[in-house]
């Protein structure tokens, strides 16, 4: 098996939740998929950042990141998949809100205004978060040229009704799930 079928089976087994749930978005659904255990296993956070830079080859971007939490551990398994292959991929983590303190940055990690960036997410439903994280890319001076998730939940449409190139490494369908 390879990395894309070595992940799908981590996510199937570890990350996918039944039982009534309330999602980020305000819906309910009788599962619920926790990237958070397969993000931020041992085993299966390599794969996650192999997959993603497969999936966004053809990209040209010089950081990755977006609304922390789900966005962080994402972007380090690319940044750390990148560096073997000797591609210099730095990481940064947009905050919900500004900082009050300190530098009061928004966005953490290297300065990304006038760089080409990729906004990620573990899994995305409504868009909501990656495009918040888009927003402050943005108005940082980043030139945004997609968003990447491990796993759409339906938020292709919003995504590329922002103008955004858009790519999932894995739909519900792939994981045997009904929407």
């Amino acid at each position: 098996m390879g990395d894309h079928d070595d992940l799908r089976k981590f996510i199937t087994d570890l990350a996918v939740v039944h039982g009534r749930v309330v999602l980020s978005s305000g819906r309910e659904a009788d599962w619920y998929v926790d990237l958070r255990r397969v993000t931020l296993h041992h085993q299966a956070a390599p794969l996650v950042g192999r997959a993603l830079l497969d999936l966004t080859a053809d990209w040209e971007y010089e950081a990755v990141g977006g609304l922390t939490l789900g966005a962080d551990p994402v972007a380090l398994s690319m940044l750390h998949a990148a560096a073997p292959t000797g591609r210099a991929l730095d990481a940064f983590v947009v905050r919900k809100a500004g900082k009050a303190h300190g530098l009061q940055r928004r966005i953490e990690g290297p300065e990304v205004a006038g760089r080409r960036v990729l906004a990620v997410e573990d899994t995305s439903t409504t868009g909501g978060s990656v495009l918040t994280a888009v927003e402050a890319l943005r108005e940082a001076g980043a030139e945004v040229v997609g968003v990447a998730v491990i796993v759409d939940r339906g938020a292709g449409d919003a995504v590329r009704a922002a103008g955004l190139p858009y790519r999932a490494a894995y739909t519900l369908a792939d994981l045997g799930l009904v929407a």
